[in-house]
């Protein structure tokens, strides 16, 4: 793999270290600006939406800039995010904080992907980008918890500084490692969203909502779900974070890897894995080891999901790849905001901090429906296009009328100089 591929992921490492951090600071939070928990919340969702929203503005805005610069610019504007999110007096300014950091967040990954992808064969685009998502992961094994106990020790506006200084190693590492690439070609908006006509296009995204969405229903409200549900002590909440970031690490190079060699296979493995887990967690809090046997798995099936969604997006988008990779970027965001917003309803409800995850286990159960319908919709039209080719007909094989004269020819011929010899 390129050694640009690296400096990819420390940009990733910084981003996924900042929206998955407030899932380990939500009650230092939330006592420092007296809100709820469900409020504080709101600080994920924001994030999320603003990704949503950020990722095809941005990448619109970006897609005639050489990609090189338009990395660099996007952790120009992260680095920014999270300065104001450490200075914030206010719920709200934190808030904002948060989402202008995470305008940065789906352009980065979006235009990172096709990068990643770009620097290496064919057979390895999908091991290329979740070479890219590697830094994300490795962020909830190193930056997440050293960040949650810098901020339970230190307060959290030290660990949003150090976030900001994490987004400023991104910018000196892409401007050192990332070779300069030629200016997009000029692509029209309309052959941009053009690739959204497409079926299957529309039904990766709409998996990449419910799917990898189910486990943002866990992560949103996992401290107080891990402390107030399962028993463990608040130190214990970092180490359990480990467990679940180095699920995310093998889960997403095992993706990637048998993403390249059978790409819906591994999806309907992963959601349906994922599902059952999500739905085993509730359960598994009544014992502390379980616990810590489920919270890893989830995370491994989660991020298996991610390679092999963003290549199939890319895969069908090839010719105009840039809104729809920032897009479904987005679309892991769009499902991140509704699994917290749902998650805090239900917990506001009334039924506890573990009854999320049987939300999260309804939305990947909807995914793996849907990845289910694009396979059978992709050998669907796989078996017309067979039976419209030349010479196919009812699914065999037949001679063309043209074939059957010229063959008729040649057997004349072949009679007539054996009758004269």
């Amino acid at each position: 793999m390129p050694l640009a591929l690296l400096a990819l992921a420390i940009g990733a490492f910084g981003i996924g270290t900042t929206e998955f951090v407030t899932s380990g600071l939500l009650p230092e939070v939330a006592d420092e600006f007296g809100v709820s928990i469900p409020t504080a919340g709101y600080l994920t969702t924001g994030y999320a939406l603003g990704v949503v929203i950020g990722a095809p503005i941005l990448a619109v805005l970006g897609s005639r800039v050489p990609r090189k610069k338009m990395l660099m610019a996007l952790m120009g504007l992260f680095v920014a995010g999270n300065a104001l999110s450490a200075v914030a007096p206010a719920f709200g300014v934190m808030l904002a904080g948060r989402i202008v950091a995470s305008f940065a967040h789906g352009a980065f990954f979006g235009i990172g992907a096709i990068v990643a992808a770009g620097l290496v064969a064919p057979q390895k685009k999908a091991a290329a980008i979740a070479m890219m998502f590697t830094g994300l992961t490795v962020a909830n094994v190193v930056g997440v918890p050293m960040g949650t106990m810098v901020g339970q020790s230190a307060g959290w506006r030290v660990t949003f500084f150090l976030i900001a200084g994490l987004g400023v190693l991104a910018v000196l590492g892409i401007a050192a490692l990332v070779p300069q690439q030629p200016r997009p070609e000029q692509t029209r908006i309309s052959g941009e969203l053009a690739a959204f006509r497409n079926p299957q296009v529309l039904l990766a995204m709409a998996m990449t909502v419910l799917g990898f969405g189910g486990v943002f229903t866990m992560t949103t409200y996992f401290t107080p779900m891990m402390t107030d549900a399962a028993g463990f002590a608040s130190s214990s909440v970092t180490w359990l974070l480990v467990l679940f970031g180095l699920g995310m690490v093998a889960g997403n190079l095992v993706g990637g890897r048998y993403a390249d060699r059978a790409l819906m296979p591994m999806l309907l493995t992963a959601l349906g894995g994922l599902a059952i887990a999500l739905a085993l967690l509730p359960l598994a809090t009544h014992d502390k080891i379980a616990t810590a046997v489920v919270v890893p798995l989830i995370g491994a099936l989660g991020f298996a999901t991610v390679p092999p969604l963003q290549k199939r997006v890319l895969d069908q988008t090839a010719d105009a790849p840039t809104l729809a990779s920032a897009v479904n970027i987005g679309a892991f965001n769009l499902g991140n905001a509704i699994a917290a917003w749902l998650g805090g309803l239900v917990i506001s409800a009334g039924f506890g901090y573990t009854a999320p995850n049987w939300v999260g286990a309804a939305m990947a159960a909807s995914a793996l429906a849907l990845a289910l319908l694009s396979a059978a919709l992709e050998r669907r039209t796989g078996a017309r296009g067979a039976a419209g080719a030349p010479g196919a007909r009812g699914g065999r094989i037949v001679a063309r009328p043209e074939h059957a004269a010229a063959a008729a020819g040649e057997r004349a011929d072949r009679e007539e100089a054996a009758t004269r010899s």
